[in-house]
C-alpha cells in the first residue's frame, strides 16, 4: 500500500511539472510568433507549425489510430478542431483588433471556463470557496501586470469578444481530451490525431481563403529556427506534456498554471528583452503567485 502511494505522489509530481513546462515554453511563444509575422501571416504561421508537430508525433508513433467505439472519432475531431484549429485561430485574429495586454487579461478567466467547463460536464469538482477566491486574487494581479504604467483600458469589443470565444473553446478541448483518456486512449495516439483533424481543419480554411506563399521563406535561418520551435518544442511535445497533465492531475488542477503565463512572460521581458518591471507589475505577480497557491491549497486538502 506504501509503494503504492509513493508511486501515485510521483505519478502526481510528473503531472504537474508536465503542465508546467508546457505553460513556460507556451508563455515564450510570443517572441517567435513576433518575429515570424514579418514574413508570414498568422494562418501561416499555424499551418506550418501545426504541420510540423503532426510530423514530430507520428515520429514518436506510427501506429494506427484504433476506435473503441464509433462515436470516438467524433470526440477526437471535434478536440482536434477545438485545441489545436479553432483556439490559436482566434486568439491570432482577436490580436489583430485588440491589444495583447486584453487578450492578457482575457486569458485569466481560462480557469473560470475550465472549472465550470469540468464541473458541468465531468462532475469532477464541486464549487468551493477557495477556488473562486485564488481566481479573484490571479485576475487582479494579471489585470495590474497587463496595465502597469497605463493610464487608460482601451475596450475593442470584437477583437475582446473573439478572444473570450477563444478561451471557451478551449475550455472545451480540455473537457473533450479528459473524456478521450478516461475511454483509455494512448495520450501519444490522442494527440497525434487531435493534431491531423485540426491541421485538416486549417488546409479547409486555407483553400476557401487562401495565402500568398513564397516557399523559399520557410528555409530562410531567420524563420527556420523560429518554426522548429513553435513546431516541434511549443505544439507537439508541450501538446503531449499538458495532454499528460490533464490525464493525471485533472483539467481544473492543471489549468490553474495557466495563471503562471503573464508572470513567466515579463520575467523573461525582463530578461531578454530588458524591459523594466513597474511596482504595479510586481504587485500584480505576487498577487497571481497567491491566487494559484489559493486555489492549489483547495485542492491538496481535499
Amino acid at each position: 500500500m506504501q509503494n503504492t502511494r509513493v508511486l501515485l505522489s510521483r505519478t502526481q509530481l510528473l503531472g504537474h511539472f508536465a503542465v508546467l513546462f508546457s505553460v513556460l515554453v507556451w508563455a515564450t511563444t510570443y517572441i517567435s510568433t513576433k518575429k515570424l509575422l514579418v514574413g508570414f501571416s498568422p494562418m501561416q504561421i499555424l499551418l506550418v507549425r501545426t504541420g510540423l508537430g503532426l510530423l514530430v508525433l507520428y515520429a514518436f508513433s506510427a501506429k494506427k489510430m484504433e476506435y473503441k467505439q464509433p462515436g470516438d472519432r467524433l470526440l477526437m475531431v471535434a478536440a482536434g478542431l477545438c485545441g489545436t484549429f479553432l483556439y490559436y485561430y482566434l486568439e491570432n485574429t482577436a490580436l489583430t483588433y485588440t491589444s495583447s495586454s486584453n487578450v492578457g487579461v482575457i486569458v485569466a478567466v481560462a480557469p473560470f471556463f475550465i472549472f465550470m467547463a469540468a464541473h458541468l460536464f465531468l462532475h469532477e469538482d464541486k464549487l468551493r470557496t477557495q477556488y473562486f477566491l485564488g481566481f479573484i486574487l490571479a485576475f487582479i494581479g494579471i489585470f495590474l501586470m497587463s496595465y502597469s504604467g497605463k493610464t487608460e483600458l482601451h475596450l475593442n469589443p470584437l477583437g475582446d469578444f473573439l478572444a473570450v470565444v477563444g478561451i471557451a473553446v478551449w475550455a472545451v478541448y480540455t473537457v473533450l481530451f479528459r473524456i478521450i483518456v478516461k475511454k483509455g486512449y494512448s495520450t501519444i495516439l490522442a494527440t497525434r490525431t487531435m493534431f491531423f483533424y485540426g491541421f485538416l481543419g486549417m488546409l479547409v480554411l486555407e483553400f476557401i481563403s487562401p495565402n500568398k506563399w513564397v516557399v523559399s521563406q520557410l528555409f530562410d535561418a531567420r524563420y527556420l529556427v523560429h518554426f522548429l520551435f513553435l513546431g516541434v518544442l511549443a505544439s507537439a511535445i508541450c501538446f503531449l506534456t499538458w495532454n499528460y497533465g490533464l490525464k493525471v492531475i485533472g483539467p481544473v488542477v492543471s489549468s490553474f498554471y495557466l495563471y503562471l503565463s503573464p508572470v513567466i512572460t515579463i520575467i523573461f521581458s525582463v530578461i531578454f528583452l530588458s524591459e523594466v518591471i513597474t511596482p504595479l507589475a510586481a504587485v500584480g505577480v505576487v498577487l497571481t503567485l497567491g491566487g494559484l497557491l489559493v486555489s492549489e491549497y483547495k485542492n491538496k486538502k481535499e
